[in-house]
């Protein structure tokens, strides 16, 4: 699909459509063509669908974190002047996001998590990365789908271009500690904001069991299951990911 980025200021961004705003947060190597499911599919449902492109390898070290991700999600939802926005997040997009309505609740509808960290410490990697082994870094990828064919060559040269680049190393390293001392299993239980986690029955990043945990420990949460599916299900599984989800919003009113 067609994308066009928009530059204002420090934001860069898509946008699809016109109407109810979806937020789209990416993960730590996921870039915004892992959403053209999503990005296709909601406008045509009257949701204006916007990806920032997160500072993950732009920001200084300093501010390279999870809650330095939720303030500059918090600045661009300020910037465009939105209100009652709904927050999808895959991996390190969903731990932002969550992170995010815990600081900012006045902002956030509704949120929208899969395959999320912020429970589970091995969510972003144990022995990664080894930089130079591309069948090591190509098996990494794999094993984020339940169908390894989804990490095609285009996917694992990305992973490997990152982890053989000393500073987005560095970067990827520190945001992967944040993440671990970012666990939210106690802010989750004060936390109303409607919830819907989808989730692969078959994710071995963050595997089923974190979203029962994410379902018991979130107060207004739905969860739904999709089968022979990995770690990104809006990748793997796109048109059920989305039926699933406006199924939700529907049921939802959002």
């Amino acid at each position: 699909m067609k994308r066009i980025i928009k530059e204002e200021g420090k934001f860069r961004y898509a946008e699809y459509g016109e109407g109810k705003p979806i937020i789209i947060l990416h993960g730590l190597m996921g870039g915004l063509s892992n959403f053209d499911g999503v990005s296709e599919y909601f406008p045509k449902k009257g949701y204006r669908v916007i990806l920032p492109e997160l500072p993950i390898y732009t920001n200084s070290i300093l501010k390279t974190s999870v809650k330095a991700f939720a303030k500059f999600t918090h600045d661009f939802i300020t910037h465009l002047g939105l209100k009652d926005v709904i927050l999808l997040g895959n991996s390190l997009g969903g731990h932002i996001a969550l992170l995010h309505t815990k600081l900012y609740p006045e902002n956030v509808k509704a949120m929208v998590i899969t395959g999320s960290s912020g429970l589970y410490e091995s969510a972003m990697g144990d022995s990664y990365p080894r930089r130079g082994d591309y069948e090591f870094i190509k098996k990494k990828a794999q094993d984020v789908f339940y169908n390894p064919e989804i990490a095609t060559k285009e996917v694992v040269d990305d992973v490997f271009a990152t982890v053989n680049d000393r500073m987005k190393l560095i970067k990827t390293l520190t945001i992967a500690k944040s993440a671990i001392r970012h666990n939210m299993a106690k802010d989750l239980p004060k936390m109303h904001t409607p919830t819907c986690i989808i989730w692969g029955k078959n994710d071995i990043v963050t595997p089923p069991d974190v979203a029962v945990e994410f379902e018991e420990l979130l107060p207004d949460a739905d969860l739904y299951w999709i089968d022979k599916c990995g770690h990104a299900a809006m990748m793997e599984h796109p048109d059920e990911f989305n039926q699933l989800l406006d199924e939700w919003l529907t049921k939802r009113n959002f």
